[in-house]
């Protein structure tokens, strides 16, 4: 059975994309979680249990990585194309040529881009953080743009493809931007109405609701993730 190894499910965006591929595909899997600690901290990095519990996995001592045998595939799009092949009666891609590239395009996109929304707004699925969300909106001009894009996007494709999801079926596409529907939510950043029932759509994914509902039962607060909040 595939094996796959994440990190904090309230804070690990980049986790949460495969996650929820293989959960709402429902691709049976085993799930490892490795709760993060302060390993971003020079001084105490030797002694990161979660490096530690990586270091024998997978050469970079990050989260995702999926494990299937004696094979570790890292980096969460390594991961969607993995089991895109291993599983292709499961369509996690568009059967259309030309959608199938735009929706390896916008996964890209994603891996690479919306730096600025990914910087100011990390994933924090069980806070409320309107108060903090309305001051970035106001002050930064790149997280501005990165929504705007988003919305664009989203809406060019909901009408191209009818939804109820971005290339009408469920995709590795839905999947790699669900963390982004959190992120919208948590900080109540503005979109327009279709944008926002297409997050509502999302949040009631199976997969999707699972997630969320164990990131709201986590109770680790870790402060190094916490730029807005002194605690829960």
């Amino acid at each position: 059975m595939l094996k796959l190894y994440i990190g904090n499910k309230n804070y690990s965006s980049w986790s949460m994309r495969p996650w929820v591929l293989l959960s709402q595909a429902g691709i049976p899997f085993e799930e490892s979680l490795l709760r993060f600690d302060n390993f971003n901290d020079a001084s105490t990095y030797e002694q990161s249990t979660f490096k530690e519990s990586l270091r024998a996995i997978t050469p970079v001592g990050k989260v995702p990585v999926l494990v299937d045998g004696d094979l570790a595939i890292w980096d969460t799009l390594a991961i969607a194309e993995y089991v895109a092949e291993q599983f292709p009666e499961k369509h996690l891609w568009p059967a259309d040529r030309a959608a199938r590239a735009r929706a390896r395009s916008i996964c890209a996109e994603m891996h690479s881009g919306f730096t600025a929304l990914r910087s100011a707004c990390p994933m924090n699925i069980e806070a409320r953080l309107t108060d903090a969300g309305a001051l970035i909106w106001r002050d930064n001009a790149g997280v501005r743009s990165d929504v705007q894009r988003l919305v664009a996007m989203w809406s060019a494709l909901l009408e191209a493809h009818g939804g109820p999801m971005l290339f009408g079926a469920f995709t590795v596409a839905d999947a790699y931007f669900a963390p982004v529907c959190t992120r919208l939510r948590t900080y109540g950043l503005p979109v327009t109405d279709m944008i926002e029932a297409y997050i509502n759509r999302v949040y009631a994914l199976p997969g999707v609701k699972a997630w969320v509902e164990d990131a709201l039962a986590e109770q680790d607060f870790l402060d190094f993730e916490e730029p807005y909040r002194l605690n829960r």
